[in-house]
């Protein structure tokens, strides 16, 4: 074998693993015009050829190429955009109306629970609830201020005969709001992804006007543990009565967004609460939350606001 046709066959199989048929003739004429004929060097011809190819097929490099992503606990994840690998069970999987999604639902190990999404173009294996599998080269993202975990066509799912712990479900915790973090308050969200707007700018949609929200994302201090909670726009009414629009009626009468925030800081900064949630990756899901009223005796970090 020549070493045109040595180096034919990497690219094709190198594209074929991601299972895109190339034309190997083609391959093989472009190569001998860019090595014989033009004297180009190999090294160089192939990343001609490599690139020609992705121009020809839509691809990013990315989707063809083989990413290391280390293996880590879910309790690790801590932002959007890594590339990652984790060994996770199945905890729960949920009903899906976008037909561009395959599944989705909750994975988890024994440091934590995160939501993930199989995309439907990823061409995957669907998972069962209850199996653990190897989730090879997925990449965090995030959904309404919460991390999650997306399955597309560079990522493998491979099932491993092994039970992996999960941690408790459900916990309840009683604990001061110590910190309330940026891109708290009134908020503006993407229509189309829901990720927060700045200055009116989707990350993924680019300009767009997007819809009101409101949250407030928060750490929670129990006197053992510190725990990052997101508070949704039900749970800001059940505590403070204001909602949506409340929020917008105070940022227009103060001609100040920032107006909503330092309301809600002033109601529920220091204050004790109880909650009910899910371990969920890097925050605290939060399904129940209620004031809590310490004993006298109790430390209480209200008036420090």
């Amino acid at each position: 074998m020549d070493r045109i046709e040595e180096l034919t066959n990497q690219i094709v199989e190198k594209f074929e693993r991601k299972g895109i048929k190339v034309n190997k003739s083609e391959i093989r004429k472009r190569f001998n015009l860019l090595i014989n004929e033009f004297k180009v060097p190999e090294s160089e011809a192939i990343r001609t050829m490599t690139n020609f190819l992705l121009r020809e097929y839509g691809l990013s490099r990315e989707e063809v190429f083989e990413r290391e992503s280390p293996l880590i606990k879910i309790g690790e994840i801590e932002k959007e955009g890594m590339w990652i690998t984790l060994k996770a069970k199945v905890a729960q999987l949920w009903d899906s109306n976008s037909p561009n999604v395959s599944q989705v639902g909750l994975i988890g190990d024994e440091t934590g629970m995160i939501k993930f999404v199989i995309w439907a173009k990823s061409g995957k294996r669907e998972v069962e609830e209850g199996k653990s599998y190897l989730f090879k080269n997925v990449i965090t993202d995030s959904f309404q201020g919460r991390l999650q975990v997306n399955i597309n066509r560079m990522s493998d799912i491979e099932e491993i005969d092994e039970d992996i712990p999960l941690p408790p479900r459900e916990i309840e915790i009683v604990g001061a709001l110590i910190a309330i973090q940026q891109n708290s308050g009134l908020i503006k969200r993407c229509k189309e992804c829901g990720r927060v707007l700045t200055k009116d700018l989707c990350a993924i949609h680019g300009k767009t006007d997007g819809y009101d929200d409101l949250r407030i994302k928060g750490v929670i201090d129990d006197g053992e543990n510190v725990y990052e909670v997101i508070l949704n726009e039900d749970n800001i009414r059940s505590l403070t009565g204001i909602d949506v629009e409340k929020a917008k009626e105070i940022a227009q009468e103060k001609l100040d967004r920032n107006a909503v925030l330092n309301e809600l800081k002033s109601r529920l900064f220091g204050r004790y609460f109880e909650i009910k949630g899910i371990r969920g990756g890097r925050y605290l899901l939060v399904k129940d939350v209620s004031f809590y009223k310490p004993s006298p005796n109790e430390f209480t970090l209200e008036g420090f606001a």
